[in-house]
């Protein structure tokens, strides 16, 4: 596990054959999207934009270009036809089969030329949109066993654009949902011209893995990313196993088991991207060799039974999950391991800037790359959610926001049992589009920036992800664990209180833009803590001193 200390087994040898209730989950979370995905979808065949998912474009008529990334939703509605999951009312429906051609046929008709697509602005060309519903679409055709040379035609030409083309930005999961495209392609038209850029793309994506087991997304680790990066590559294994292939993925598998909270949620606000994600169709693909990945799964799936899933029901990011839990109902490994305890002891994860520390009763997570935000659980319970300090502070006439979570290097000390983590606030990435700056977009992108949509995308991740503006606060949060008690002590100080308008501790507060993240999740119900009497007492020079403990 490379430089992590005191992992242990987390799966006994003894297997077991559950109630298939646990597996069933799986399928009546996904089925519950179908009707909304439909009421997505331009459904009369006598419309131009027929086939077409986006609701915003065809019926609002609210925005100018259709999103490909909407077209992804063939997938699941091709799945909900093919698979006879109980109490699905979708399978083998005459009419599902129709709207998932024409899905299909809609993502060839509104793809550049070159068989790119759009996501969030017009010549974009965006690879993950690309990707994601190539993958979609190939996966749909080959489900309802449709013969159609044109439609093949458009996945090539997409695949040949993918092949060719490098995202800015570190994105495993972009990069192994890209070499899964290729490989299905390859499959689909028979063919070997994309193999070589498969396996560059492959070999890219193993390069990112960290020796701690996680795959780099932006800034770091995010555990919710790392399960799609997961199942893509389980794809690719169980096609062409390798020996490199298995040893990067039985790493994943066992980092990804030390961020399974004891409730069964996933993840969260400590991570570098934010996410709950959890995308459980690679577990089970691993699982057939390596039963700790079924474990796990089954730890999940207990907790989405008791409502500690994420919710995903917006209408861009609904189709990621909504697929992946069918291909899991559908690969669903009957006989599973009978010890589902999760790994006890301290993990250190350095390069990831993370500490997990699971004793008797109680565990926490604890970034120490984003300023001390954590988790706290005590007898499989959320007992504390802290995503550090949050001030609104008046500049120039207007509001602004200072916090202690971005990504940074923080000065760090571990000791036995106390943690400390010094630095500098941050300002809150906050940019709104106005009417002026999508005018601004618009003129750009239909003049120099279709020719470099590259260079928007660069500036865009600078501006709503990467990179942090220090504020003119500073912070020491020291943490001790000690006897299933936490306490925290933070002391702050700043160059002038007067300007603080609000202050606060949020339970789950992000400040960067992340596709995935800001979806509710149980744990979200904790209230956060005002703090601003607290600061308005102050005189200048003194800090202000907080104190808890669980």
């Amino acid at each position: 596990m490379g430089r992590l200390s005191g992992m242990s087994t987390l799966a006994g040898s003894t297997i077991t054959t559950p109630d298939q209730s646990l597996r069933h989950i799986l399928a009546s979370e996904a089925l519950a999207q179908i009707p909304k995905i439909l009421t997505l979808q331009d459904r009369n065949p006598h419309s131009p934009t027929y086939g077409c998912f986006d609701r915003n474009f065809w019926h609002y008529k609210i925005i100018d270009f259709p999103s490909g990334m909407a077209q992804e939703f063939v997938w699941p509605l091709a799945l909900a036809y093919a698979l006879d999951c109980p109490d699905n009312r979708f399978y083998q429906a005459p009419r599902i089969k129709e709207w998932v051609e024409a899905g299909i046929r809609f993502a060839a008709r509104s793809a550049h030329f070159d068989g790119s697509c759009d996501d969030y602005f017009p010549f974009e060309k965006a690879a993950g949109a690309a990707a994601f519903s190539l993958l979609a679409c190939m996966e749909a055709y080959r489900l309802l066993s449709l013969d159609a040379p044109d439609l093949l035609d458009f996945f090539a030409r997409r695949s040949d654009w993918l092949a060719d083309h490098q995202e800015s930005g570190r994105l495993s999961n972009h990069q192994a949902l890209i070499a899964l495209c290729l490989h299905v392609a390859g499959q689909l038209l028979s063919t070997t011209r994309w193999d070589d850029a498969k396996a560059r793309r492959i070999a890219q994506v193993l390069s990112w893995q960290s020796e701690e087991g996680w795959f780099q997304e932006y800034e770091g680790c995010d555990p919710g990313y790392h399960t799609l990066t997961i199942s893509c590559l389980a794809r690719l294994y169980q096609s062409q196993p390798s020996p490199e292939l298995q040893s990067a993925l039985t790493k994943a598998v066992r980092l990804a088991t030390l961020f399974m909270h004891p409730d069964g949620s996933y993840g969260g606000e400590y991570t570098s991207r934010n996410t709950y994600n959890y995308f459980p169709h690679g577990f089970e693909l691993v699982g057939r060799w390596l039963p700790e990945a079924l474990a796990l799964n089954t730890h999940f799936l207990k907790g989405l039974a008791n409502g500690r899933g994420a919710c995903y029901a917006d209408d861009h990011i609904l189709g990621h999950h909504a697929w992946n839990y069918l291909l899991a109902w559908q690969d669903y490994q009957a006989d599973r391991p009978s010890d589902n305890s999760l790994p006890q002891g301290r993990f250190h994860l350095k390069e990831a800037g993370l500490l997990i520390d699971r004793q008797e009763g109680c565990a926490l997570f604890l970034a120490l790359n984003k300023g001390g935000a954590f988790k706290f659980f005590k007898n499989g319970q959320l007992v504390a959610s802290d995503t550090q300090f949050s001030f609104q502070v008046r500049q120039g006439g207007k509001l602004r926001n200072a916090v202690a979570h971005l990504v940074d290097r923080y000065a760090v000390d571990i000791a036995d049992d106390v943690f400390t983590i010094q630095g500098q606030f941050g300002w809150a990435k906050q940019k709104q589009m106005t009417p002026l700056n999508l005018m601004i977009l618009r003129v750009v992108m239909l003049t120099l920036g279709r020719f470099n949509p590259d260079l928007i995308r660069r500036l865009l991740q600078k501006m709503l992800i990467t990179g942090k503006q220090s504020a003119p606060f500073g912070f020491v949060r020291q943490i001790t664990l000690r006897d299933d008690q936490l306490v925290v002590r933070d002391t702050l100080t700043a160059e002038n209180w007067d300007t603080v308008e609000s202050a606060a501790i949020g339970c789950d507060q992000t400040s960067i833009y992340v596709v995935m993240s800001r979806t509710f999740q149980q744990g979200q119900l904790q209230p956060w803590v005002d703090l601003t009497a607290q600061v308005r007492q102050l005189r200048q020079g003194e800090p202000l001193v907080v104190e808890r403990a669980y």
